[in-house]
């Protein structure tokens, strides 16, 4: 038998295109984010359930997915090629979720296994005729019921009377209003080697089953159209349309086949006459068992895809450009928040706006009425209120930026934090924990005033009260310079009060630093880097070059 003839290497370069599109993320709500992931989605569904398998195993059967529009008699018409049933009929049928793929049972072992549609679990009953004494009556034509109707499952079927080399699949409805079906019966429809697409002589002008078709037409699929159920009275005049719309979709060499309405068509179980789908059955028949016939079926598929890929992949690509971008501008507006708010902080503080309200109210009655300690917490709790203003106005500028970026709305990109006492909770934590530690450095050199001159040492809360002050106070503070240095000297001083502001400018950027990271954390968490653009349009190419 003539097959497709595969290098390891061109599998090898479409295994990683595989990787790289599956490694695509689309998280941000753009305007072509829902497209991208539909792409990315039908890429996978192609490269994982017909591409990779079918290139690895050309001699395997040929796939002819049955597709259509709810009612147009698939079922009916995959069981009189059959010659049995195999597939309930009818659109209340309880196998909805659950497509069917009959093939031969020598064919049984290619299906059986994870080699095409890998995610979908095989299930398969035995008939009950199979297990019946001779005396029963025969049940051939009754379906045993599944176990469960549940979704993610493929029922495989045998029958004698299916060609070998050629399996059915009977997808669900193109047009189901359960939204997982219209999904798995595209993604069936992909795993096709031919695509065998059914309509109806009601039904054969909607959009749904048209858009499958301009699909197939893209990706240069191999496929056949039944129109199903014309009445006998106007079956040459709906022929006659439904040609002419082919022909002017760029469709006119398709194979086509016409079923007319008969009394089995209404879906309740009767199969069609033998004489009615012979022509279809012959036509599938010779591209799985013609060995020429079948290697330009697969070739023109396969082909088809790989060709498809010039375009899409660069889509794709472009696609996840926008969500780099987007994320960009996003870290920007935080970047840029913070950066501004770290700024008029600073310069605040140099202008002594940590001494103001309460604070200063302290420092004016120190030392008659007001103790260190009591100082001490009033310029902790004034600082604390400083930054958290600050945090507080970084955030409104990042909320405003984002929303005017069509990004922004992102689930998950909201503030990290619904009750704003939480950004108090930390401030005020890493103020306290300035402040102790600048005591710390205040007992060290009261300490070392000890150790020099064995004099009455001065009380360390004191000296930490009052370079907290200078550091803090700006012009308002000045003699609180002058009364640290008389009490530990200008150099103890001068050194306590560099350590000190040293000190409150790490404490500052960790503080601005921290909240800003909280805010950057749900963008990071996306996943969105530049690294996949460059990385899909190399897969393409190192594909390209080993085609």
């Amino acid at each position: 038998m003539v097959t497709l003839d595969v290098r390891p290497q061109l599998l090898d370069a479409l295994s990683a295109l595989r990787d790289r599109v599956a490694a695509a993320r689309f998280p941000l709500p753009l305007t072509g984010a829902p497209r991208a992931r539909a792409n990315r989605g039908e890429l996978l569904a192609q490269l994982d359930d017909y591409l990779v398998p079918r290139l690895r195993a050309p001699e395997a059967p040929l796939l002819a997915v049955v597709g259509g529009s709810t009612g147009a008699g698939k079922s009916t018409l995959v069981n009189s090629i059959v010659g049995r049933v195999v597939s309930e009929a009818g659109v209340l049928r309880p196998t909805t979720r659950t497509p069917v793929l009959v093939c031969h049972p020598d064919d049984h072992h290619w299906f059986a296994g994870m080699r095409v549609l890998p995610d979908l679990t095989r299930v398969w009953v035995p008939r009950q005729a199979d297990t019946e004494a001779d005396d029963e009556p025969d049940e051939d034509d009754a379906l045993a019921p599944l176990l469960e109707d549940e979704e993610g499952t493929l029922r495989i079927e045998t029958a004698e009377t299916l060609p070998r080399g050629l399996a059915l699949l009977d997808a669900p409805d193109v047009d189901s209003l359960v939204a997982e079906n219209r999904m798995l019966a595209a993604r069936l429809i992909s795993a096709a080697d031919v695509w065998v697409m059914v309509t109806t002589a009601s039904r054969y002008a909607d959009a749904v089953p048209w858009r499958l078709l301009r699909t197939a037409k893209e990706h240069d699929a191999s496929l056949v159209t039944v129109l199903d159920r014309v009445p006998h009275q106007v079956l040459a005049e709906v022929s006659r349309q439904y040609g002419a719309l082919l022909s002017k979709a760029g469709l006119g060499e398709v194979p086509r086949f016409t079923v007319p309405e008969l009394p089995e068509s209404t879906g309740n179980g009767g199969l069609l006459p033998t004489t009615a789908v012979a022509p279809l059955r012959a036509w599938l028949t010779h591209r799985a068992q013609d060995p020429d016939a079948r290697t330009r079926a697969m070739t023109r598929t396969a082909r088809g895809v790989l060709d498809s890929l010039r375009a899409r992949m660069p889509e794709l690509a472009a696609s996840v450009a926008a969500q780099y971008s987007a994320a960009v501008r996003l870290v920007a507006a935080v970047e840029d928040a913070y950066e501004s708010e770290h700024a008029r902080v600073r310069t605040r503080l140099q202008g002594g706006a940590v001494l103001t309200g309460d604070a200063l109210k302290r420092w004016r009655s120190y030392p008659l009425d007001c103790s260190a300690d009591e100082l001490l917490d009033a310029l902790v709790e004034s600082l604390g209120a400083l930054l958290l203003c600050a945090v507080t106005a970084a955030e409104e500028r990042i909320d405003e930026a984002w929303r005017r970026e069509p990004g922004g709305g992102a689930p998950g990109l909201a503030g990290p934090d619904p009750d704003p006492e939480s950004a108090e909770h930390r401030i005020g934590m890493a103020v306290r924990r300035w402040r102790r530690v600048l005591e710390e450095y205040a007992e060290e050199e009261v300490q070392a005033v000890v150790d020099a001159q064995s004099a009455t040492p001065p009380d360390p809360e004191i000296v930490a009260a009052l370079v907290a002050t200078g550091l803090l106070g700006g012009h308002r503070a000045r003699t609180a310079g002058e009364s640290l240095a008389e009490r530990i000297g200008a150099q103890g001083a001068l050194r306590l009060r560099d350590r000190g502001e040293q000190l409150l400018n790490e404490y500052l950027d960790t503080v601005l630093d921290t909240e800003r990271e909280r805010r950057l954390a749900p963008v990071d968490t996306l996943g969105v880097g530049p690294e996949p653009q460059a990385e899909l349009i190399a897969a393409l190419s190192l594909l390209q070059k080993e085609r």
